[in-house]
């Protein structure tokens, strides 16, 4: 009887509420695909929120290649694309959702340019981007670094090949955050840092397959149980060498999710 209350009381534990804030918000996002528009959306429609969109004025039309060249060009003369002009009144709102894809590591440019039009002082900014491997932390230094007077929470993103699991990680997101109501599960904490063992290296392999920008092998590891199976962070190290890989040392995060195959969900460097 005392083993059956202890694990009741355990199971308590790892599931917390939330509560919904009363504060206004208005989803604001970025989309160069769609990608983005489809979480701004999501989260548009789980909080009841007020959605535009920000678009340029002279739009990235091109082929893929030349909306890189273009993208390449901006970055290096430092002149950003120029935004029009947005129809919601920001004074209305409290909190700003951010949304923007992650180009070369960071915001894209057009969301970097608009952030130097606007003024969200006093403002809640929660940034969410998507991503084809990572750059998360990265554009929220970037939005912070724009908007100094604002409070910047963490951030959601999501890789664009796993857009079909984003729904449930809004959700999730919203409420560990206060924005809406509701029970959620509560993972525990990561284990030490060990070296990784052949069967997690294996893993590992699998949830990095053959996407042409990690060629990296898995050294360090730590891990937590969730629900349904395992999260993981690999660090891992690739080489210098010709191709679009990234070099250096990186960190993984990988779900290893009963009946699935691994994935991984972002690259942290």
């Amino acid at each position: 009887m005392k083993q059956f209350i202890l694990s009741l009381a355990v199971m308590l534990m790892a599931v917390s509420c939330s509560q919904k804030t009363d504060s206004k918000a208005l989803v604001l996002y970025y989309s160069q695909t769609g990608t983005t528009a489809a979480v701004a959306l999501q989260i548009a429609d789980k909080l009841g929120a007020d959605i535009e969109e920000i678009t340029v004025v002279n739009p990235y039309n091109g082929s893929y290649q030349e909306t890189i060249q273009r993208c390449m060009e901006e970055r290096e003369s430092g002149n950003l694309p120029e935004v029009n002009p947005i129809k919601a009144n920001l004074d209305d709102y409290d909190v700003i959702f951010f949304g923007y894809p992650i180009w070369f590591g960071t915001c894209a440019l057009p969301a970097i340019s608009f952030l130097k039009t606007v003024d969200f002082s006093g403002k809640t900014i929660v940034p969410f981007c998507t991503f084809g491997s990572g750059g998360l932390l990265d554009g929220i230094k970037e939005v912070k670094a724009a908007q100094p007077a604002a409070i910047v929470l963490d951030g959601y993103g999501v890789r664009a090949a796993r857009i079909n699991a984003m729904p449930a990680e809004v959700d999730r997101f919203l409420k560990e955050n206060g924005f809406l109501e509701g029970e959620f599960e509560k993972p525990g904490d990561f284990s030490a840092v060990r070296p990784a063992t052949e069967e997690e290296a294996a893993i590992f392999d699998a949830a990095v397959g053959t996407y042409p920008m990690i060629q990296a092998k898995a050294k360090n590891v730590c891990s937590r149980a969730i629900n349904g199976g395992t999260e993981y962070i690999f660090e891992a190290e690739a080489p210098a060498g010709p191709g679009p890989a990234m070099p250096g040392a990186m960190k993984i995060y990988v779900l290893d999710m009963d009946g699935q195959d691994p994935e991984f969900t972002q690259v942290v460097r």
